[in-house]
């Protein structure tokens, strides 16, 4: 089983990789792109450190990157679509 959720949490910390990466492409402003980021990053943090209720040791720290990367979900899959539509910058 821990193998399994190291799996997962590996693939979501991908995924938060990907939209950190990919944001200042898609982002107009200078600006803009430090929000984004730091409005993922602060939530990431804050949802993964709430995922960790209920673990202990390496179980919790696994729940706090599998609840990091979930938030970046969201915004991957944005940015991918927009990045297949070969959408612009907003």
């Amino acid at each position: 089983m821990i193998m399994l959720l190291l799996l997962v949490a590996a693939l979501l910390l991908a995924i938060a990789a990907y939209a950190q990466r990919r944001i200042p492409s898609y982002t107009a402003s200078a600006a803009g792109i430090v929000v984004s980021r730091a409005v993922l990053i602060v939530m990431g943090l804050a949802f993964g450190y709430v995922a960790t209720f209920g673990y202990e040791g390496s179980r919790a720290v696994i729940a706090f990157l599998i609840g990091f990367g979930a938030v970046h979900f969201p915004a991957a899959f944005i940015l991918f679509v927009k990045s297949r539509r070969d959408s612009g910058r907003t």
